[in-house]
């Protein structure tokens, strides 16, 4: 179990993020149209996820903002940006702001993601939704760099994952 805060306050995650060097754990998501993406989807390429609580926040919009102007300048990459939110919202943000180098991905079908990847807030106001947290893997799936944000409010360090890369 890992902690994280919001504006001071400390809540716990239901695990740790994948480590470093390992492979990435098997998931399944499910995209815009209702498809669902999972790990076979994205072997043979670099991927980063950022996971984030909800689209419908400022600091969830902008990583998801950045990861796409960054991502359309790496080519072989796919970003995924994963939430609890509904398919329909993260499809109706990037639709309303022209983002498409990046593909929602939602975990409402599968809050089994948050568990495995120990990323699901156990406790305080934003229980059972997912901590902000990037993963980048490498075309083989192995965990190259993690980040549990520790303050939930902050943004991701974009220059880490994408140094990753």
């Amino acid at each position: 179990m890992a902690q994280v805060t919001l504006k001071g306050n400390t809540f716990n995650t239901s695990g740790s993020l994948p480590a470093v060097g390992s492979d990435i754990p098997a998931f399944t998501l499910v995209k815009p149209d209702l498809s669902e993406i999972n790990k076979a989807d994205i072997a043979g390429q670099k991927a980063v996820f950022n996971i984030f609580p909800s689209i419908d926040t400022p600091t969830c919009a902008a990583s998801v903002r950045a990861f796409n102007a960054k991502a359309s300048q790496t080519k072989g990459a796919k970003v995924l940006c994963v939430s609890q939110d509904l398919p329909f919202a993260a499809a109706r943000f990037c639709a309303a702001e022209g983002l498409q180098d990046v593909i929602p991905a939602s975990a409402f079908r599968n809050p089994e993601f948050g568990k495995t990847f120990g990323v699901t807030l156990v406790d305080g106001p934003l229980k059972g939704l997912l901590s902000r947290s990037v993963i980048v893997v490498d075309a083989n799936g192995v965990v190259l760099h993690t980040q549990l944000v520790p303050e939930i409010s902050d943004e991701p360090d974009y220059e880490a994952a994408l140094k990753a890369l």
